[in-house]
């Protein structure tokens, strides 16, 4: 099997309804979806039923105990941090297939101490941000949209350089 277009990594998800629309996305791009623990909902076969997410087996997701449990199971070669709080626009970052794509639970995002690491490892280039230039009492966008945005704009590229 073909490495994943990308992997979808998702630390500590709160809404259930945003991780069953981003598995669904990742399924549909052939993605892998990471989610890190702790969550706000349950994974279970019966939670995702009730969800509606009858697509849920088509979904390649590995779950993880914590972000230090992710790292000893992944190497990320590339990591792309998506975050509002990031001084760079998405499109300004060059994906690769097989590129890691990390993003924060909906309520504060990426703790400072990730950011730190991904600006120490991969660089501050590496932390991204989808542009919204009419601001105003707009904080963000949801989890599930910055998701797509980013993975599309991944798969363009992809696409272009073949």
């Amino acid at each position: 099997m073909e490495r994943p277009l990308f992997h979808i990594v998702l630390l500590h998800p709160e809404i259930p309804n945003n991780t069953g629309n981003i598995g669904r996305t990742a399924a549909a791009l052939g993605c892998r979806l990471h989610i890190i623990h702790p969550i706000g909902f349950q994974m279970d076969e019966k939670a995702r039923r009730r969800a509606g997410l009858d697509y849920w087996h088509l979904v390649d997701c590995v779950e993880h105990a914590s972000w230090e449990a992710f790292l000893l199971a992944e190497t990320p070669a590339r990591l792309w941090l998506f975050s509002a709080r990031a001084a760079h626009p998405h499109f300004s970052g060059s994906f690769r297939r097989g590129d890691y794509l990390l993003f924060g639970k909906e309520s504060s995002g990426v703790a400072p101490e990730i950011h730190a690491w991904v600006e120490n490892t991969f660089g501050l280039d590496h932390a991204l941000r989808i542009p919204m230039p009419a601001t105003d009492g707009v904080r963000s966008l949801n989890l599930a949209t910055t998701v797509a945005i980013a993975a599309y704009e991944g798969l363009r590229q992809v696409e272009a350089a073949l």
